[in-house]
């Protein structure tokens, strides 16, 4: 179970039919892309800083790590649960873990961590992390 001193919060996602792989369960790579749409909605809705919010100041997050752990396979129509919560933030980036737990089991199907740097759009470098978003990611 995650836990840490900032706020974890969840987002609601359903396999899809272009999820599947040959052999019959979502593919590896789709994770990422639950976890990266997770992230998405949770911005904007909880955190009040949507994605948005960055571009328009010139900055973006990107991935710089990920460490994935896959216990059990989601399959077709499965319903999940994707928490995350920031784990650490720091001077150019945080780190954010999560879970994707499949609603019917209630079982942990995948869980790891994501690091992002946030950098300068314009210049592609790494750049400091604001007080202000320190404190709007610190609820």
């Amino acid at each position: 179970m995650m836990t840490n001193q900032y706020s974890i919060f969840e987002s609601e996602l359903r396999v899809r039919p272009d999820d599947i792989d040959m052999f019959n369960h979502v593919h590896n790579s789709k994770y990422l892309d639950y976890v990266l749409a997770a992230r998405y909605e949770q911005m904007e809705k909880f955190y009040n800083m949507p994605w948005e919010h960055f571009t328009k100041l010139g900055l973006g997050w990107v991935v710089s790590r990920v460490e994935i752990n896959f216990k059990r396979p989601l399959l077709m129509n499965d319903l999940m649960l994707i928490r995350t919560g920031i784990l650490t933030m720091h001077d150019k980036g945080s780190t954010v873990q999560f879970e994707i737990i499949n609603k019917k089991t209630n079982k942990i199907a995948s869980d790891g961590i994501f690091e992002y740097v946030l950098i300068d759009l314009n210049t592609s470098r790494g750049t400091k992390v604001t007080e202000e978003m320190i404190e709007a990611y610190s609820i």
